[in-house]
């Protein structure tokens, strides 16, 4: 696979053999053994070296998920034989990620070097389904309403939707503002289904006509971001979502009540099985939660 795939990149047999250390002979015994093996012409030779045939260009986007497979395969094994010492696979929401990760793994880093975090981003069922293949060691999110057999939730930080603008916005510097008032502006809208929109949703559906939506509806965190700071709209988001913006004092939260609180941010962790990484990662969140309150 190698051989084909660097052969229809360098486009010479000499290349080729340099480029992955072989000699010449042998890189060309390899492309005649595979011709021989699946019957077909795979290189057409010209003045300046080699160009591949139709059927070698439909062959290498299969080569490149092979070689793909083995390097993965390869990565697995030395994280099955180093995991539990010092690697810890977290799979995490958005919101988790900034509420509970960010900054916490640096620290955690400091204090554990010898540990690696292998960080993955997934929502949902995705987290689910890490679990369920045996790709997660921990994993931060929101309290499920019920957590996967032999998982146990443990809570690290409370969380509410909150209302938040561009410092610019005429609502700003307003001390208190109220859901009525709010009707009239224009929103940043996650879509249908999600806890914030059917939150928002259900806070006005009393009011005349429908929210006054900007012309995007995301949940895409950099796209949100990046409207929050360039239009002048409101958002409806969980506050751990929007806490780097708040903290860097880029965006405003306001002071809306009601408050409207959400389930709680913190770790799914298996009953049984945990890796030393993986309780000691937890114990630092745990300890680091408990300290700040």
């Amino acid at each position: 696979m190698q051989v084909l795939l660097k052969l229809a990149e360098v486009g010479t047999v000499q290349g080729t053999a340099e480029a992955i250390g072989m000699s010449q002979p042998s890189v060309t015994q390899a492309l005649a053994y595979v011709e021989r093996l699946i019957g077909v012409k795979l290189f057409e030779r010209h003045a300046k070296g080699v160009r591949p045939t139709p059927a070698c260009s439909d062959l290498l986007p299969v080569a490149r998920h092979i070689l793909l497979g083995v390097a993965d395969c390869a990565e697995a094994i030395t994280a099955r034989h180093s995991r539990g010492q010092t690697i810890v696979r977290v799979v995490a929401s958005v919101s988790a990620m900034h509420g509970l990760l960010v900054g916490t793994l640096l620290e955690f880093g400091r204090s554990h070097p010898t540990v690696q975090v292998h960080l993955t981003e997934a929502e949902g069922d995705d987290q689910l389904l890490a679990i369920a293949r045996g790709e997660a060691d921990l994993v931060a999110c929101r309290r499920p309403p019920q957590s996967p057999e032999g998982w146990d939730f443990m809570p690290l930080l409370d969380d509410r939707l909150t209302v938040v603008c561009r410092r610019s916005h005429p609502l700003a510097t307003t001390k208190r503002v109220t859901w009525q008032r709010l009707k009239s502006q224009t929103w940043l809208l996650s879509p249908s289904g999600t806890a914030a929109r059917d939150r928002l949703d259900s806070l006005f559906e009393d009011a005349q006509g429908e929210l006054k939506a900007s012309s995007i509806i995301t949940r895409s965190p950099t796209m949100l971001w990046w409207m929050l700071r360039h239009e002048n709209a409101l958002a409806f988001l969980p506050r751990n979502f929007v806490k780097p913006l708040i903290d860097a004092n880029e965006v405003v939260e306001l002071d809306v009540r009601p408050a409207s609180p959400m389930e709680s941010l913190g770790l799914l962790l298996p009953d049984r099985g945990r890796t030393q990484a993986a309780m000691q990662l937890s114990r630092h969140l745990q300890e680091h939660f408990k300290a700040s309150g």
